[in-house]
Order: structure tokens, then C-alpha cells, then sequence
């Protein structure tokens, strides 16, 4: 048999045909979902029908960023993405980059076409965005008079702030006359010197939305001089002029939150910051009184009157002490007085004298001791008590040894 391809080859032969089929890779594919599943992964599995068929597709993790809703069975979409063959299965199926609810697919890409070039003059540059007063007295509200936004906005401003001014200029956000209405209301409320701008309207589809989508507005938003706030749609409505405001607000609830300084909040600061005052006050003046007593005892301790006072009792203290350590000294020294008056009477000739003993002296005036400086014939002088006698020695005795036993009889 010739020709004998394997399913691998058939299946490949077939993806290789799809993929050079320009028209396949890229391509918008409406339908309802079905069996939509969302992966661990990340990834989307479902597929799209109508009354005539089936078409399985899926969207990878990768490209959930072109999905700005949750994907559900029942929802009329348009997918954008290409067609290939899975060569497993032998299936082919829809690789979908982006999603679209129903309705929204041409007004997407112009959309996505006025943003792409918007964002390449510069017009969503953050050095453009101009800070939102912090206590807005004036603000300008450019909406419908009529509806949920302005009543949510006047109500929220009402309990924030309920001196804060509303300016509303009625304009329309719906429709082909929208645009020119919302470009006359900011340019009116810009030249009426509003401290802060809110442009918004609630919620809706892409098309009730397109107003703000317009390149007018764009404009007319980047050339304001007072902040513009924008609060178009729900959480999840993304709008042109969301990009070019200077503030994006998810809702026009949320706007006004963003304009109206909340006043009772700032009250209860500013009691708090009164109390932390006062506190801080009372604490202070404690604390300076403390040092000003301090103060005032080291003052007292070093002034004149006192250093004099205490170096005058230091003195009466230093002269007393003086006094009595002279009065020991004195008392010291004239017991050692007594004691060698003592001593020296005990040595005093004239002590001896009155004892019975007297000095004998030779004619040249020396001091006879022994018997041997004197001899018979010599003239000697006798000191007693009152005065002297002279005597001529007529024999001398030396009793050296009985004098020597009599002073050792004494002595024991």
C-alpha cells in the first residue's frame, strides 16, 4: 500500500494548514459559553455555540490580562485569538487572547486604538497629574441631573462636609450629543475657578459609556487647570478619560470621598491633637515647675547670704576645734613641763645642798672629788645653801672602800 501516513503526520499536515492560513490567526469568534472551566493552572477551558455548532476553546494564564470580567456559561462574548490544531487530539480549537462581552468588540478596538495613540502624546504621564485639593470648598460636578451618581455624590458630600459647595452642571452622558455636553461642562465650571472637578456618571455598558471615550473629552480634560476627578461606571469600567484625569475614582461615591474632606473626621482629630496638647502642656509646666523649684534650692544654697552664713558656722566650727586642739597642746606641753621641772630639781645643786651636801672647790676654782686632789695646807672653798666657807685643809682620808661598801649595803 503507498501513501500510508501515520495519525501524527495526518494531524500535523492539517495544524501546518491552519497555521498558514492567514485569516486563522486572527480572528473574532461570537458565541454563547459553555462548560467554562477555570484551571489550577490559571488557565480558561470552555467553549462557544450557537444553533448551528460548537467550538472548543481556551485562554492561557498568560493572556487573562485581555479579560476584564469573569467568564460564564450563558454569556454572549466575542473572542479574538487564532484557530490551530491540538495534534494530541487531533482537535482543533479557538486560542483566545482577549474577550468581549457581546456589543463590544468594534467600539474595543477603537477604544483600545484612541488609547494606544492618547498614551504616545503623553497625555497619561504621571508629571501631568495635578494633586486634588486636601480641603475642597468648591466642587464642580459635571453629570446628569438626574440619576444615581448626583444623589450619591450630594450625599456623601452632605455628611463629609456639610459646608462644602456643590456646583452641578447638567450635561449629557449618554448618546451622540454626550461629548460636546461633557466638554461645555468642564470648560464652564474650570472658568468658574472650582477648587476640584468630578466628571462621571454610574454605571453601564461600553456603549452607554463611549462619551467618556471620546478624544474631545480626552481633551478637554487635559486642557482643565482645575483637577478633574473622573468617575465613569463600576470598579471595573476602564474609560479614556480615567487615563487623562488626574485622579480616577472607581465609583462617583468614591469621587466624592476623594473631593470632600471628611470634617467630622477632622474634628475628632483636631480633639485629639487638643487633648495630646493639653496634655503635652500640663506635662510641660510640671516639668518646668519641678526645674524652677530645683532651681530656686540651688539658688538659695548658692546665694551670698547663705555661702556666707555657711562659711561663717564653718569658721566658729574650725575656731572651736582650734581652740580645743590648742587647749590639748597646752595642756600636753605643760604636763612635760611638770614632769622635767621634776627631772631637773632632781639634778639641782641646790637640791643637793639642802640635802646637806655642799661643793667643794680648790683655790683655782676646781672641783674637788677625791681626797687626792687636795693636800694638807690648801686653801679650799665649801658651797652651802646660803653661801660659802673657806677652810684650809689641814689631813686628807681616803675611805674609797668603805664608801664603795656602804653604797652597795644601800644599793641592796
Amino acid at each position: 500500500m503507498k501513501n500510508v501516513y501515520s495519525v501524527g503526520q495526518v494531524n500535523r499536515y492539517i495544524k501546518n494548514m491552519f497555521q498558514q492560513d492567514f485569516m486563522l490567526k486572527r480572528i473574532y469568534v461570537k458565541g454563547e459559553v459553555s462548560n467554562c472551566k477555570y484551571h489550577t493552572s490559571g488557565h480558561i477551558y470552555f467553549s462557544l455555540k450557537d444553533e448551528t455548532g460548537s467550538m472548543a476553546c481556551v485562554m492561557f494564564a498568560g493572556s487573562r490580562g485581555g479579560l476584564a470580567f469573569r467568564l460564564q456559561d450563558g454569556q454572549s462574548v466575542i473572542a479574538l485569538g487564532s484557530i490551530s490544531v491540538y495534534e494530541r487530539d487531533g482537535k482543533y480549537q479557538l486560542y483566545a487572547e482577549e474577550i468581549l462581552l457581546d456589543g463590544a468588540g468594534l467600539l474595543y478596538e477603537k477604544f483600545e486604538a484612541l488609547k494606544r495613540e492618547l498614551e504616545e502624546m503623553g497625555m497619561f504621564a504621571p508629571e501631568y497629574k495635578r494633586p486634588v485639593p486636601e480641603f475642597s470648598q468648591k466642587i464642580g460636578i459635571v453629570t446628569a441631573p438626574t440619576g444615581a451618581a448626583i444623589r450619591d455624590i450630594q450625599n456623601i458630600a452632605h455628611r463629609r462636609n456639610p459646608g462644602a459647595q456643590l456646583i452641578l452642571y447638567p450635561a449629557l452622558v449618554q448618546g451622540k450629543d454626550a461629548a460636546p455636553s461633557i466638554v461645555k461642562g468642564i470648560e464652564t465650571l474650570d472658568a468658574c475657578g472650582v477648587d476640584v472637578i468630578i466628571v462621571g456618571r454610574g454605571g453601564g455598558s461600553i456603549e452607554d459609556l463611549w462619551a467618556f471615550n471620546e478624544e474631545s473629552v480626552a481633551y478637554a480634560i487635559f486642557r482643565c487647570n482645575t483637577p478633574v476627578i473622573s468617575a465613569v461606571g463600576h470598579e471595573t469600567d476602564f474609560t479614556i478619560a480615567d487615563y487623562v484625569a488626574d485622579l480616577r475614582a472607581p465609583t462617583p461615591s468614591a469621587a466624592a470621598e476623594l473631593a470632600v474632606a471628611d470634617i467630622s473626621g477632622i474634628l475628632a482629630q483636631m480633639e485629639r491633637y487638643q487633648r495630646q496638647l493639653a496634655r503635652r502642656m500640663t506635662d510641660r509646666l510640671l516639668d518646668a515647675r519641678a526645674r524652677l523649684s530645683e532651681a530656686s534650692g540651688k539658688l538659695a544654697f548658692l546665694s551670698p547670704q547663705n555661702q556666707i552664713r555657711e562659711q561663717r558656722q564653718l569658721l566658729i566650727e574650725k575656731e572651736e576645734k582650734l581652740q580645743y586642739r590648742m587647749a590639748n597642746v597646752l595642756e600636753n606641753k605643760k604636763h612635760r613641763m611638770l614632769i622635767y621641772i621634776e627631772r631637773f630639781r632632781g639634778l639641782s645643786p641646790l637640791d643637793k645642798l639642802k640635802q646637806g651636801y655642799s661643793f667643794v672647790a680648790d683655790a683655782h676654782g676646781k672641783t674637788v672629788t677625791r681626797t687626792e686632789q687636795a693636800q694638807p695646807g690648801d686653801m679650799l672653798t665649801i658651797y652651802v645653801t646660803d653661801g660659802c666657807i673657806h677652810a684650809q685643809v689641814k689631813d686628807t682620808e681616803n675611805r674609797a672602800g668603805e664608801m664603795r661598801q656602804e653604797w652597795e649595803r644601800t644599793d641592796g
